[in-house]
This record gives C-alpha cells, sequence and structure tokens, in this order.
C-alpha cells in the first residue's frame, strides 16, 4: 500500500526516555523524534544516544507501524553535524532539519546525508520569513533530492516577524497557503504546525480542519490528548468515503466510457475528479489497515 497515512505527528523530546517508551503505544501514525527545541544544550549529546537507541529499538519492531522522523539541530549550531552522522544510517523515515531558509541550506542538508541510504528522506521546517520568502525555490529542489515534505513552523514565523497570528490565524493564513501552493508545486507532503494549548479542545479541533481545509495532509503535535482528535480531524468520513466510491466507480460504466463529464446525484462530476477519489479511498483503506494492526 503505497499511501501512508500522517494525520498526527507526534513531537517526543529525544532528552525524556519515558516520553520516547510511552510513544510506542500512542497512536499516532507518526512519532518525530527531537534533538532541538526541546532539548537543553547540555543534553544534546545524551539525548541524540537514547534516540539512537530507540531507533534501534523501532526497527525491531518496538514502535509498530508508527513511522520514525528525527527532527536533528541545524547544521549551523554545534551538534547538527554531529546529529546528521549519528542518525543517516539509523532507520528513521526521515531528518527534519530546521529552520531551512534556502535552497542552499537544502543542498547542505543533502550533503550532510550524503552516506545515507536512498530511502532516507529530508523534511524540511519552514520557520522564517526567509523561508517563506523562498518557499518555492525551496521546494523547487525536491524533485531532484531527498527532500519530500514541509513542515511549518508558524511559532518562530510568528516571533521572528512579530506578527500576531490573529483568530483563526488570519494575519499568517496568506504565508501559509503561499507555503501549501510551493509545496504541491513540487510534490512535498505538507505538515500543520503544532497547536500551543493542549487543554483546549474546541481551539485544536477548529485548527485541525482548517489544516485540513487547506490541503494539509496532517498536523505535528506537542501533546498525546491531541491524537485522537488529530487523527479524526485527517481522516476521511463516513459520506467522503462513499461520495468517492461514486466518484471512482463513476466512468468504468460502459455508458460514461467516453464521457469527460456525468452527473452523479444531480451534481457534475468531471474525470479530474477520479484521481483525488481514488486517492482518498486509498488513505480510508491505509487507515482501517492501521486500525486493524492496532486492534489485533
Amino acid at each position: 500500500m503505497s499511501l501512508k497515512p500522517r494525520r498526527s505527528m507526534l513531537f517526543m523530546p529525544g532528552s525524556n526516555p519515558r516520553a520516547l517508551e510511552k510513544a510506542r503505544t500512542l497512536p499516532a501514525d507518526g512519532l518525530i523524534f527531537d534533538l532541538e527545541d526541546s532539548v537543553a544544550p547540555e543534553r544534546k549529546a545524551q539525548a541524540r544516544q537514547a534516540v539512537v537507541e530507540a531507533l534501534r529499538d523501532a526497527r525491531a519492531g518496538a514502535y509498530g507501524t508508527r513511522e520514525i522522523v528525527v527532527r536533528v539541530n541545524g547544521l549551523d549550531t554545534p551538534w547538527g553535524a554531529a546529529d546528521a552522522a549519528a542518525l543517516v544510517d539509523g532507520g528513521a523515515a526521515a531528518l527534519l532539519f530546521p529552520k531551512i531558509r534556502s535552497p542552499q541550506d537544502v543542498d547542505a542538508a543533502c550533503a550532510a546525508m550524503a552516506d545515507a541510504p536512498p530511502g532516507l528522506r529530508l523534511w524540511a521546517m519552514i520557520e522564517t520569513a526567509g523561508g517563506v520568502l523562498e518557499a518555492g525555490a525551496i521546494s523547487a529542489r525536491g524533485p531532484a533530492s531527498r527532500l519530500s515534505a514541509f513542515v511549518l513552523g508558524l511559532n518562530d514565523l510568528a516571533r521572528e516577524t512579530r506578527v500576531e497570528p490573529g483568530p483563526a490565524r488570519a494575519n499568517l493564513t496568506p504565508w501559509i497557503l503561499h507555503c501549501a501552493l510551493a509545496a504541491r508545486a513540487h510534490g512535498l507532503d505538507l505538515f500543520d504546525s503544532v497547536y500551543n494549548d493542549f487543554s483546549d479542545a474546541e481551539g485544536f479541533a477548529a485548527e485541525c480542519a482548517q489544516a485540513r481545509a487547506l490541503g494539509f495532509d496532517g498536523k505535528t503535535l506537542i501533546h498525546p490528548a491531541q491524537i485522537a482528535p488529530c487523527n479524526a480531524a485527517f481522516a476521511p468520513s463516513a459520506q467522503e468515503i462513499a461520495w468517492a466510491v461514486k466518484v471512482a466507480g463513476a466512468f468504468d460504466l460502459p455508458d460514461n466510457a467516453d464521457k469527460g463529464a456525468v452527473s452523479i446525484d444531480g451534481r457534475m462530476v468531471e474525470r479530474l475528479h477520479i484521481e483525488p477519489a481514488r486517492r482518498l479511498l486509498e488513505l480510508a483503506e491505509a487507515i482501517a489497515a492501521i486500525q486493524g494492526s492496532a486492534s489485533a
């Protein structure tokens, strides 16, 4: 099954062994072992070794189907190069590099991953004014490099620009859409920023709904309590699945074989709608497989 659900990507501090252990049982689609913001400078080396060991456990099946990504420190810090060297062959699905500001930053990250297996991907955090301005040029590196995803970091972006997000992130939405457009132009996956107030269930649900409407594949999280509502928000509903089944099969009917558009339940559907319908059904199937595995 080629499509991997990535509805919920939970940050876990690499310096917290209990958190890394607990992550084995959490229903997140993916885990981001963090060596950057959540780790104090004096604990960077210890956290790196803990993550190396956690990845060894992951290769042995300790984390089940969860996708494992590691956020390393920036290459312009005292720890970034050592992080990359220790982790390029550790078995992670991707290394997440912070504060990618330019195509040259992508090139530098790829160079740091030169000895990695071909399947190791590069994810880029877009969290600076420069990164947003250069989002198109950054994403253009994707097809010919390891770059495969953008992760938005709106906390850092708001801090640097001194822009207040405003209700429903209205003041940041133009930048969010700019990054979404850049990512999709070159086939990158796209993950929304974290929601800081994990006690605000209503606000979190609203932001998940907004992120899905803006085309995100999933959302990064900071607390286990956010996993279930996030998974629900980014999963196809029963109504969406039923509609996708109709759309995906409409043009297989003999009467519609030579038609560019057909009417389904009073709505006009064109052939261009087949691909997103099939993708939605593939996602629903992949989610069902994960749920079946978890309950087995």
